[in-house]
């Protein structure tokens, strides 16, 4: 897959993550957990590093450590997860059972969930970055109502990532929040590239659009993946998916070049729909 770098260290991730909302909160069932298992071994075999969790998603981060232990690739992923929760004290409690969960002794991005209590847990955040118990301080939302406030967190300076939601249906991040973070070296993670799956449904049965073709999308979602993460200042999306094939169909996108003009016309495809 193709590599994006990290703007405040040059290091440098795969364009397509995984997102484990929903999908990876199956307990300890092991019918549950082995599709899981499949779709983790081929998200690291296509070169995926980058998977996001949250204390928010019930027992996904447990299940996410449990088979990323199975699997042997602890060391080789990029795990991104959050703090949830008001309060110093309970932030911390809540961080450190996340690691535990997850095992792992030290977190690549801690970021604040839906900006919850956001300066207190920043605090912390600073302090651990300095200790070295976390690599990256981030901030979340998920609802374009939040821009601005996630913007004002921007301008502070001392954010190394934003997630927010960005798709082909909800396009209102290129209006301000991605140049934004573009022009104070922030890393972007997109959630929701595909509104739930909701956007998808407008497409349901309807053929693509020659420009699909052309650069090698097969797929109304590969499509919309793809105009997502050829956007300059996105680092990666985190698509989540329980289905090995839904999986392989991501991270397929992760390999293909998209350039402005190519962007515009897919963009046109989809407002003629």
């Amino acid at each position: 897959m193709r590599l994006r770098r990290i703007p405040r260290s040059k290091e440098e991730v795969p364009v397509i993550g995984l997102g484990t909302w929903r999908t990876f909160d199956v307990g300890r069932s092991e019918a549950a957990r082995a599709p899981l298992r499949e779709v983790l071994r081929r998200f690291a075999a296509a070169g995926g590093r980058v998977v996001d969790s949250s204390p928010m998603y019930g027992d996904a981060e447990e299940v996410l450590g449990d088979l990323a232990a199975e699997l042997g690739l602890l060391d080789d992923l990029f795990v991104a997860t959050k703090v949830w929760t008001e309060g110093r004290r309970e932030g911390i409690r809540q961080m450190e059972d996340s690691m535990r969960k997850l095992r792992r002794e030290r977190i690549d991005l801690m970021q604040v969930h839906n900006l919850v209590d956001a300066g207190m847990h920043l605090d912390t955040l600073r302090a651990w970055k300095r200790e070295g118990r976390i690599r990256y301080i981030g901030v979340t939302h998920y609802q374009v109502s939040a821009y601005d406030e996630l913007a004002r967190w921007l301008r502070r300076g001392d954010i190394d990532f934003v997630q927010f939601n960005y798709s082909l249906d909800t396009r209102d991040a290129e209006q301000s929040l991605l140049p934004l973070a573009a022009s104070l070296d922030v890393a972007v993670l997109v959630n929701r590239p595909f509104e739930t799956g909701a956007m998808l449904s407008r497409v349901q049965g309807k053929p693509l659009p020659p420009v699909a073709r052309e650069i090698g999308c097969h797929s109304w979602p590969q499509l919309a993946l793809a105009y997502v993460v050829s956007h300059p200042a996105v680092t990666a999306a985190i698509p989540a998916t329980a289905d090995p094939d839904h999986l392989a169909d991501n991270t397929m996108v992760g390999t293909i070049d998209v350039d402005e003009s190519t962007r515009k016309r897919i963009a046109a495809e989809w407002e003629r729909l």
